[in-house]
């Protein structure tokens, strides 16, 4: 494989992830906006009602698991070969935990985590097989 060649496999690999990342992305916020649409769904999550307390605290922790994707769209692209690799399995792991432990019984948000899922699931794959040879 020449060096043309090398450069090219490791930038698709980075575009295929990174766009992945996007992918993910928007499902979630698309879960989100649906999920705001269920009957009285926008009321209980103003009221704070929400089978827990919504403290500053949680929004905190949310906001910081939510911005594992964002960030993961850019560093898919500016990473080197093995940082990347790992980044996107830890955050793919990560997201998968935080997509299912915040799950709602509303079949719209139950076939958008199955979509986001599946995704990231398919990002942890890719990122596993990405060898250094095509990097």
């Amino acid at each position: 494989m020449n060096a043309n060649q090398k450069a090219t496999g490791m930038a698709d690999m980075k575009v295929r992830l990174s766009t992945l990342w996007v992918f993910v992305m928007i499902n979630m916020l698309m879960a989100d906006i649906v999920t705001f649409m269920n009957p009285g769904a926008l009321g209980q999550m103003i009221a704070g009602d929400m089978g827990f307390q919504v403290t500053q605290e949680i929004l905190l922790v949310f906001s910081i698991l939510l911005e594992i994707p964002i960030v993961m769209i850019l560093l898919s692209r500016v990473l080197n070969h093995r940082p990347n690799r790992w980044a996107n399995i830890i955050a793919g792991v990560i997201t998968i935990l935080f997509v299912i432990g915040g799950g709602s019984p509303y079949l719209s948000y139950i076939f958008f985590a199955t979509i986001e899922v599946v995704s990231m699931a398919f990002i942890i794959w890719q990122a596993w097989k990405w060898t250094a040879q095509e990097a």
